[in-house]
């Protein structure tokens, strides 16, 4: 089975974040196992300098997993190779209903953009074909091209069109 892929773009600070914060346990709830990867540009810290972990990745080790009865981690140092394109970071996952993707704006999958007009950011969908669907807090324009376009203050709407995406793909 090919994962379901669904990009969440939009400049920083539009909402990103709090809405998939609000998708996972409700999709959850519908009986979907998601996937989520967050694209950083940022170096990532994930234990304190001085545990066993990350004195062990220091020292040379190539991947470090990190294991407990609640969870478990995977670290790969890149040192000095380039980042794994998306797609690769998707099949170290395990299956799921749905992988939801928060970054990599630029990647080719389909996208809902988060667009607030207020951020004073200009929108990504006209120049993104990519984009399928947008969330915001603005009336549609006149759109040249299909695109479901959703009420950012109405999360059960954003909701449903995900669901509906996660059962038969894109769909205005």
């Amino acid at each position: 089975m090919t994962p379901r892929i669904l990009g969440i773009a939009g400049w920083s600070g539009s909402g990103k974040t709090t809405l998939l914060e609000y998708l996972l346990p409700q999709l959850a709830a519908q009986g979907l196992r998601v996937n989520v990867i967050k694209h950083s540009h940022h170096d990532l810290e994930l234990e304190p300098p001085h545990k066993d972990s990350a004195r062990l990745r220091a020292a040379g080790a190539t991947e470090v997993l990190l294991s407990s009865p609640y969870r478990f981690a995977l670290i790969h140092e890149l040192r000095g190779a380039p980042e794994p394109a998306l797609a690769e970071q998707v099949a170290r996952m395990s299956a799921a209903d749905l992988t939801l993707v928060e970054g990599f704006k630029r990647e080719p999958i389909p996208k809902l953009e988060i667009h607030r007009p207020a951020l004073g950011k200009p929108a990504l969908y006209p120049d993104d074909m990519d984009i399928v669907a947008v969330a915001s807090d603005s009336a549609p324009p006149l759109l040249a091209r299909r695109l479901a376009w959703l009420d950012l203050g109405r999360r059960d709407q954003i909701l449903a069109w995900v669901m509906m995406y996660a059962k038969n793909g894109v769909s205005c």
